[in-house]
């Protein structure tokens, strides 16, 4: 069976509809030829120059990522910028370009719960939640025997691809944990949040200095959980075979492939 890049975009918006994302998202279909047959798609993180040379040297025909690369207004994609010399790059090569983003963190089986099934939580909910049953941002739940938090830390620096900045954590590391809240990708905005405040420990990415110094002040005060900071990308990246997997089923004979490439930004730590 053939598919066209509408037929592949409408499954992708069935599986990670879009209107579940966030007001100031930009997922969804960026460039391509909607009846361009799609015989190839190749998930990433991120579009850059590494992920795109990878789609294109293999041919695909579909690059799909997690973060929009036109997430942000343009007023021009002249190829002096790097966004316009990756998407003309793409459209040279008839690789088409789609993001599913906030639309992919909130649903069943999306990036959060991606975590929550690898860390083998139980009683899992999400912390805000959308219309559809299920659905929401981040996700809560117990986990199947206590642990403490320098176990789970280690426990999280072994699921989570290798990056420069690790895992850091806030808190005891003998402290006792049986609730986590977690949210993939950047969740500071949810640290005041009652589900988060009554968790043991919340894992999140690219905590700031003042919401963590802050939050760990009021667990002091008045309780709170300890704070785990993974890198953005790598909490994102373990999302991708899943969705790969998702791709397959509803679109058999198209070949699926996940892009192994490190994309997170930053390169080496050095620490003493």
């Amino acid at each position: 069976m053939s598919y066209s890049l509408a037929d592949v975009t409408r499954v992708a918006h069935t599986l990670w509809p879009l209107d579940g994302a966030e007001a100031w998202d930009a997922p969804g279909l960026v460039s391509g030829d909607p009846a361009r047959p799609i015989r190839s798609i190749h998930l990433a993180v991120d579009a850059v120059a590494d992920t795109v040379d990878e789609a294109i040297e293999a041919g695909t025909d579909l690059l799909v990522t997690h973060h929009p690369l036109l997430l942000r207004g343009v007023t021009t994609v002249a190829e002096d910028g790097y966004k316009g010399a990756l998407l003309s790059r793409l459209i040279r090569a008839n690789c088409a370009l789609l993001a599913a983003h906030t639309n992919a963190d909130v649903v069943a089986e999306g990036v959060s719960d991606v975590i929550a099934t690898r860390l083998g939580l139980i009683d899992t909910q999400p912390i805000t939640s959308n219309a559809a049953p299920g659905t929401g941002v981040g996700r809560v739940g117990r986990l199947a025997a206590p642990t403490t938090l320098g176990h789970l830390a280690h426990t999280m620096l072994a699921l989570l691809p290798a990056t420069a900045s690790g895992v850091r954590v806030a808190g005891d590391y003998c402290a006792v944990i049986s609730t986590v809240a977690l949210c993939g990708g950047a969740g500071d905005s949810l640290l005041r949040h009652p589900l988060v405040r009554s968790a043991d420990v919340y894992i999140t990415s690219d905590l700031r200095h003042h919401p963590a110094q802050e939050a760990r002040e009021q667990a002091l005060c008045g309780g709170g959980p300890a704070l785990v900071d993974v890198a953005h990308w790598a909490s994102e990246w373990l999302w991708l075979e899943p969705a790969a997997e998702q791709l397959r089923k509803a679109l058999p004979g198209v070949s699926v492939t996940v892009s192994e490439l490190n994309t997170d930004p930053w390169d080496f730590a050095i620490v003493r």
